[in-house]
């Protein structure tokens, strides 16, 4: 008897080769958007069509800048790869359906164990009615995320000293 992957896997793994596209230095995400087990739209981080990719100038203005992790991604060129999945589909065939996240690392080729959408990307896979985001963790292992859950948590939101 055949031993399959699960559905997970499976679109984690096509969100992974999607990554393939990515541009960034520091860190490449692969998305997909997927509803009624059929592909919706795929999305990875990149530059803005017509505009040069870091890859391309071969260096990251938050990287020269040292500006931490998840901070000023006003200074980042792209555009992430859950925004790139949801512009490319339309709203009424994402309502209800599931982002697949994957991200590694742009140096190393490592898998990101801690991968996770920003609070920017959060708000639109609110907005855009999407119902769960998994997110893979190791090769096999993901992490299933209700958006129901981001809406309450204002995570992004600074607490008041």
């Amino acid at each position: 008897m055949m031993n399959r992957i699960s559905k997970e896997n499976y679109y984690l793994d096509i969100a992974q080769t999607v990554l393939e596209r990515a541009t960034c230095l520091r860190r490449v995400y692969g998305a997909i958007i997927v509803k009624n087990d059929e592909i919706i739209s795929t999305g990875y981080n990149g530059a803005p069509r017509g505009r040069r990719n870091c890859v391309d100038m071969g260096f990251c203005t938050r990287e020269m800048m040292k500006v931490p992790r998840g901070e000023r991604y006003e200074l980042c060129r792209s555009v992430h790869a859950e925004a790139n999945a949801i512009i490319s589909a339309s709203r009424r065939d994402m309502v209800g359906g599931t982002l697949y996240l994957v991200g590694r690392d742009g140096r190393t080729g490592e898998l990101l164990g801690d991968a996770t959408s920003c609070a920017m990307c959060r708000r639109l896979v609110i907005n855009a009615g999407l119902e769960r985001v998994v997110i893979r963790r190791t090769p096999t292992e993901y992490e299933v995320v209700q958006v129901s859950d981001w809406v309450g948590a204002e995570d992004d939101v600074p607490a008041l000293q």
